[in-house]
């Protein structure tokens, strides 16, 4: 009668097996792009000078080796032979792959694991172990290589993963062939990677369960709606507030559910806040570059506002990109010597200086850069869904291998979270403005340069800025290192504030006080080393956004002042919050 059942299971896992396979090939020409092309061909090109680095220091080759076999056989006596329950190679307190008690207390799968971790070891060991290599080599060697061995790990397969083996002898299978189901939606919203889903489609809708501070859309061009959000006291500050969210994602990000929007808490403290909410664009808005969003976005966004609310100047603040995007703006206005409209600006996780790009430097050079104009020059843009799949691959046990097996192998349904929603909503990015943020600011540092960067008529100089800066990063960020958006944090010459808070690029942002989970730290003395400032930091528990307002607060009139009224007669109403640019979900029509 077992062997029946073993022998039930393992038709049933062959059925599945094979059509996993079918339809990975069904689909693997979608995955055929110059982009994987052009990523294989620099691999092969780096690790040739790797091994031939290696031909050349063969007794620093031999070393690691012998560690290795040394270490190996180590392994086999502890457990084959009892000798010491402490493991050779221990797992990282931050990694959850091997969490399940039979990866330790079951022979076989503890070798495996440990067998593992010892070639992930001593695969580092070996590329750190070679000498002369070119840095920006060794750096993609190690990322890249990280990446090929976290997708081999015992615990993404189910006869090497106890957890996953018991689950599926429990279920006969049934696991495996809910997770095809979901497998198969995800390859058909998929672009040139398998993009795997982080939660229900269904999960939210906007304008009622995220997105939904009440508010109006007041104006609306090419690019983007402004969005005026309706007042909740009876006075407001006299100073309004624009928000400019990174045009590489939906602004809703700091408009989630209730308890932890910032923008309903920013109404709620009594600020008249306008958000702009950018086009998803398609292949007919190819030409769109970085230019138009500074000019055709920021800079007019600021004059609809001042037409409205009659005020001469407002508050900015930019996220990501978004906060790129908002420093060029005030530096045109510098530029052009007009009057300063913007009041203060405030900047979070934002990089103005591009020369610490982090992880996301290693796809930054001009093979990769050349293949993706390539791609984008077909379609008109850079899918936004292939873009959210290299960032996810930055973090990519907690970010993509997990959700892997969840998915697939465990056949669970996603859990309806707000973030990961908001994640998996992906926006396209014009092949222009993609073309400039790859070549322009990453790989050329353009911004930095007094006449690097033109827009309009003006070229940008960030020295030039003498408008008040609020700078807030976050410690764990993958995306904008801390590091590298504190540099950018000393070039504007006004008075500037620098904050680091806990977390990374999301988590760390949306922190509201009502949970308090993450600290922050503030010195004001910026001196010109980022590590020497946290140094002489303050750490301060709790959430970051009362110590903004309180900032804001200095940097305008105190005076309170009846609400704005909703548009005006020369911007009137056109449709309720939250407009309809940030209801376009991809893959989207070629006539969006």
């Amino acid at each position: 009668m077992f062997q029946d059942y073993i022998s039930g299971f393992v038709d049933q896992f062959q059925k599945c097996n094979d059509l996993w396979l079918q339809e990975f090939d069904r689909n693997k020409a979608a995955f055929n792009t110059p982009l994987n092309k052009a990523i294989y061909e620099m691999n092969m090109e780096d690790f040739f000078r790797f091994f031939e680095g290696a031909a050349n220091q063969p007794a620093t080759l031999l070393k690691v080796q012998m560690n290795w076999w040394e270490s190996q056989l180590k392994i086999w006596q502890n457990i084959a032979l009892a000798e010491n329950d402490e493991p050779v190679v221990k797992t990282e307190k931050t990694d959850k792959r091997f969490d399940d008690e039979s990866w330790q207390k079951e022979m076989f799968f503890n070798f495996i694991k440990q067998s593992y971790l010892l070639y992930s070891k001593t695969m580092f060991e070996m590329i750190e172990s070679i000498e002369g290599l070119d840095p920006k080599v060794k750096e993609r060697l190690v990322f890249f290589t990280r990446q090929a061995i976290n997708s081999m790990s015992p615990s993404n397969f189910v006869l090497t993963n106890p957890e996953l083996l018991r689950l599926t002898l429990e279920k006969d299978g049934e696991n495996l062939v809910n997770g095809l189901q979901q497998l198969r939606k995800d390859m058909e919203t998929s672009a040139d990677v398998l993009r795997i889903s982080m939660t229900s489609d269904e999960a939210f809708q906007l304008g009622e369960h995220i997105a939904a501070t009440p508010g109006d859309v007041i104006f609306k061009n090419e690019i983007f709606e402004l969005i005026q959000f309706r007042p909740k006291t009876a006075q407001i500050f006299e100073t309004p507030l624009l928000i400019v969210p990174p045009f590489i994602n939906k602004y809703y990000i700091l408009d989630l559910r209730e308890n932890n929007s910032m923008i309903n808490w920013l109404v709620e403290q009594g600020y008249c806040v306008f958000t702009i909410s950018w086009l998803n664009p398609g292949k007919e808005h190819a030409t769109i570059g970085f230019e138009d969003y500074v000019l055709d976005g920021v800079v007019k966004a600021v004059s609809v506002i001042e037409n409205i609310t009659g005020q001469e100047q407002v508050h900015a603040a930019g996220y990501c990109i978004g906060g790129t995007v908002l420093g060029c703006a005030v530096a045109y206005y510098a530029a052009k010597r007009m009057k300063p409209r913007i009041k203060s600006a405030s900047y979070f996780t934002t990089l103005l200086d591009f020369s610490l790009p982090g992880e996301v430097g290693n796809y930054v050079n001009e093979p990769l850069i050349n293949a993706l104009e390539m791609q984008n020059e077909v379609k008109g843009y850079m899918d936004g869904r292939t873009l959210s799949v290299i960032f996810s691959l930055l973090r990519e046990n907690s970010l993509y291998w997990n959700y892997y097996i969840e998915n697939y192998l465990k056949g669970s349904c996603p859990n309806d979270f707000d973030i990961l929603y908001w994640n998996g909503d992906s926006t396209n990015i014009t092949a222009a403005a993609h073309s400039f943020l790859l070549r322009e600011l990453y790989l050329n540092n353009k911004l930095m340069e007094p006449k690097g960067i033109k827009i309009g008529t003006v070229f940008m100089d960030l020295k030039k800025i003498m408008t008040p800066s609020y700078f807030i990063s976050t410690l764990d960020d993958h995306i904008a290192l801390w590091q590298g958006t504190y540099k950018g944090a000393l070039k504007p010459r006004g008075d500037t504030t620098f904050v680091l808070g806990g977390s990374g690029h999301i988590a760390g942002i949306i922190n509201p006080p009502s949970t308090n989970k993450y600290e922050y730290w503030v010195n004001d003395n910026l001196c010109d080393n980022a590590d020497e400032w946290l140094d002489g930091a303050e750490n301060h528990k709790g959430s970051w956004w009362p110590h903004w307002k309180n900032w804001l607060t200095g940097n305008t009139s105190s005076e309170m002042v009846e609400p704005y009224p909703q548009g005006s007669n020369t911007h009137k109403i056109l449709a309720p919050a939250p407009g309809e640019y940030v209801k376009q979900r991809l893959p989207i029509s070629e006539n969006v």
